[in-house]
């Protein structure tokens, strides 16, 4: 069922978007897979930590990976890394683990979000569970988040993705 938060926000907001169902899909790229979109229009929500514990949601497309070392300059922190599941499950308790949509405003989580996402239309994304997706306008999607754009995507690459910076 898709984030109850999520979706009374977008209702309320009245916009559009498109919401439907998939199989089961537990990464960005099986997403796309999925609903046969290409990898740049889906967005995947990684979670991080900051220093002393500060959680921070940055958004790219599924194809990339996120250069830490560029978040950390841009957030000002000594230390940022991965968060692992049981460090933010409770602030997303409206979605499944892992299937967070990018609306971390909903959930008091500063959102950085991959610059390089404005030039897409619309963007496609998990609403809370592995099995529902949303497609919306990006233009909607930035002025209700209102994300912090940065460059900060790598294409990503199976071997050697660091997990702290």
């Amino acid at each position: 069922m898709i984030s109850t938060k999520l979706e009374t926000y977008l209702d309320q907001a009245s916009v559009p978007y498109d919401r439907h169902t998939h199989s089961t899909a537990y990464t960005s790229q099986a997403l796309a897979e999925s609903v046969h979109a290409p990898g740049r229009e889906i967005v995947k929500s990684v979670i991080l930590k900051a220093d002393e514990g500060l959680l921070v949601m940055c958004v790219l497309s599924a194809n990339d990976s996120a250069n830490l070392d560029i978040l950390r300059k841009k957030i000002g922190c000594q230390v940022l890394r991965l968060a692992s599941e049981s460090e933010f499950s409770n602030a997303f308790s409206t979605c499944e683990p892992g299937a967070m949509p990018p609306f971390g405003n909903l959930f008091d989580v500063p959102v950085y979000c991959e610059s390089n996402l404005s030039e897409n239309k619309e963007i496609e994304f998990n609403a809370g569970t592995h099995t529902e997706a949303i497609r919306m306008a990006f233009a909607d999607y930035e002025r209700l988040v209102n994300p912090e754009l940065v460059h900060f995507a790598e294409p990503y690459q199976k071997v050697g993705q660091r997990l702290a910076a």
